[in-house]
C-alpha cells in the first residue's frame, strides 16, 4: 500500500523559549518564529518543507497563548491559514502537547496519521525527510510508533540517542527501537558514532492519532485523563482553541520519549540523513550557515578584520570585529552578547539572571509585536517614554484608557482616525493628537498603507500594565 492512501495532519509544536539564543530569542518572541536560516521563519520553515508530499491536511500547531498572534500572521503568510491553533495553557512538554492535537485530529470520526514536528528544527535535504516520511507512513498505518533518528556525524554529547534494533521485515527502511538512551558524556558519545548503531533522538514522530492514545492510556493515563479534561472544557477564541487552564495544569508534565515511546512494544525508527539540526545554540546555527572562506557566519552591517571561525549578528547598529577567534557576537538594539564559541551552551544562565533580577531583555525586544502592527521603544527618562508605533491597513489598538499617563500621538506616515471621548478626528503626516489621562481613546488606520505614529508618554507609570481595555477586535481583556 502506497503512502499517498494515507491521511497525514502535520502536528507542529511551537511552544519553546528558545533560551540558548539570546538576545535573539526572546520569551514573548522564541527562536521559531524568527528567520534564523534563510528568508522564512523556523515555523514557516517546518510546513514548507512538507510540499509535495501526498495526504498532507491543514496542520495543528499548538502554541504558547502569548505568541498565538505571531503565530497566526505567520502561517497567513505562507498560505496556511486554515491550520487549527490550539494555545496550551501552560508548558506540560511534548506528551499532554500531542494529546490535545490527536484529540483535535479525531473531530469529525477521522484517524489520521500525525506528524508531529518540533518548530524551531533545520533540514537541509526536504526530499530526503519527505522520502523517510513515506516510508514511515505505512508502518504508522499498521499501528506503530514511529520515529525518526538522525545519523550521526559526530560524537554529539548535546542530543539523547537511540540504539536501532533489527531491521523490520515487513518494512523496508526501518527498524525496531531497542532502547532509548540520555546525553551522553564525550567518551559515550565517541563510542556510539564508533559503534554505528546509534541515532540521535530528533523528536519528530509518526503515528496514528488512535495508536498514540491507546498507549498513553495504556503507560500514562494521568495524561490522558486530564488532557480529555481540559478538551471537553475548550473554547473557541477567534481563529484559536483555548484550553481549559485549570484541567490541564492538572496533567504531569512528560515527554512523547519518556511517557510512552520508551515502553511501548510499537517503536520503529526511519534512520535520517537530511541535513537535521535543532539549532540548540550559537555554535549548532554557525555549523548550518554559510561561512565565508574565513569561516566566519556573518548576518547584518558587520566588519570583520582578521577573525576566523566566528559568528556575527549586526541589528541595529554597525559591528566590527578585529582579530578574533572561535567567538559569537550578536547584536541586538537593546542587548549585546559576546561569547566563546564552546561556551554558548551557557547562554541560559545570562537569561536565568535576567529572570532573578527582573529584566525586561528577557521577555521583549524594544520592537514588540501586536495583532494590529507593532511598537518599538525609541527613548525614556524620568517621566516619559517615547515609542514608534506601526498600525496596519484596516486594523485598530483596543478602546483603552489609561490611569496615570497621557499620550501626545504625532503620524509620521499615513492616515490616523482617532476616538478621544466622544469625538472621532483624523490626523495626516505631521499632524498630532494629545489624549489626555483618563480619556477613553482608540487609534485606527482606516487606510491602505501602514500608519507610522511617534507616541511621547508622560506621567507616573509608562508601562503595559496601565491599560484598561474595554472593547477589543482581538479577544485581548
Amino acid at each position: 500500500m502506497g503512502s499517498e492512501t494515507f491521511k497525514i495532519t502535520p502536528v507542529v509544536l511551537s511552544g519553546g523559549a528558545g533560551t540558548r539564543l539570546w538576545p535573539l530569542s526572546r520569551e514573548l518572541y522564541p527562536k521559531q518564529l524568527l528567520p534564523l536560516v534563510g528568508e522564512q521563519t523556523l515555523l514557516q520553515q517546518t510546513l514548507l518543507r512538507l510540499d509535495g508530499l501526498e495526504g498532507i491536511t491543514d496542520p495543528i500547531v499548538v502554541c504558547n497563548d502569548a505568541h498565538r498572534f505571531m503565530v497566526a500572521e505567520q502561517l497567513r503568510q505562507i498560505e496556511f491559514g486554515r491550520a487549527t491553533i490550539l494555545l496550551e495553557p501552560t508548558g506540560r512538554n511534548t506528551a499532554p502537547a500531542v494529546v490535545l492535537a490527536a484529540l483535535q485530529a479525531q473531530q469529525g470520526g477521522n484517524d489520521p496519521i500525525l506528524l508531529v514536528l518540533p518548530a524551531d528544527h533545520v533540514i537541509r535535504e526536504n526530499q530526503a525527510l519527505c522520502d523517510a516520511i513515506r516510508a514511515g507512513a505505512v508502518a504508522a498505518a499498521q499501528g506503530n510508533l514511529v520515529t525518526f533518528g538522525i545519523v550521526p556525524s559526530a560524537p554529539e554529547t548535546g542530543y539523547g540517542y537511540l540504539l536501532k534494533g533489527a531491521p523490520a521485515t515487513a518494512n523496508p527502511g526501518l527498524f525496531a527501537v531497542e532502547r532509548f538512551v540520555e546525553k551522553p558524556d564525550q567518551a559515550t558519545a565517541e563510542e556510539y558514532l564508533a559503534a554505528g548503531r546509534y541515532l540521535w533522538n530528533s523528536g519528530m514522530f509518526l503515528f496514528r492519532a488512535s495508536t498514540y492514545l491507546a498507549e498513553l492510556e495504556k503507560f500514562a493515563p494521568a495524561i490522558l485523563t486530564a488532557c480529555q479534561q481540559s478538551w471537553d472544557n475548550r473554547q473557541q477564541d477567534l481563529d484559536f482553541v483555548r484550553i481549559d487552564a485549570q484541567a490541564f495544569a492538572a496533567s504531569p508534565s512528560d515527554s512523547i520519549d519518556y511517557a510512552v515511546m520508551e515502553k511501548t512494544g510499537r517503536a520503529m525508527v526511519v534512520p535520517l540523513d537530511a541535513g537535521w539540526s535543532d539549532i540548540g545554540s550559537w555554535a549548532a546555527l554557525w555549523e548550518v550557515g554559510n561561512r565565508d572562506g574565513h569561516g566566519n557566519l556573518i548576518h547584518g552591517d558587520v566588519i570583520a578584520v582578521d577573525c576566523v571561525n566566528s559568528f556575527f549578528h549586526g541589528g541595529a547598529r554597525l559591528v566590527a570585529g578585529v582579530g578574533l577567534s572561535n567567538l559569537v557576537v550578536v547584536e541586538t538594539s537593546d542587548a549585546v552578547l559576546v561569547a566563546a564559541k564552546d561556551r554558548v551552551q551557557d547562554v541560559k544562565q545570562v537569561v536565568e539572571e535576567l529572570k532573578r533580577t527582573g529584566r525586561q531583555e528577557r521577555l521583549l525586544h524594544r520592537r514588540v509585536n501586536r495583532p494590529w502592527g507593532a511598537y518599538e521603544e525609541l527613548d525614556g527618562g524620568d517621566g516619559f517614554l517615547v515609542k514608534r508605533i506601526t498600525v496596519n491597513p484596516d486594523a485598530s489598538l483596543s478602546l483603552q484608557r489609561h490611569r496615570h499617563r497621557a499620550e501626545h500621538w504625532v503620524v509620521v506616515r499615513g492616515t490616523a482616525r482617532v476616538t478621544c471621548k466622544d469625538q472621532v478626528v483624523t490626523r495626516e503626516a505631521n499632524q498630532s493628537v494629545y489624549i489626555p489621562i483618563g480619556d477613553l481613546h482608540r487609534l485606527e488606520n482606516p487606510g491602505p498603507e501602514l500608519l507610522e505614529i511617534i507616541e511621547v508618554q508622560t506621567g507616573e507609570l509608562l508601562s503595559e500594565d496601565d491599560i484598561e481595555r474595554f472593547e477589543d477586535h482581538y479577544g485581548r481583556t
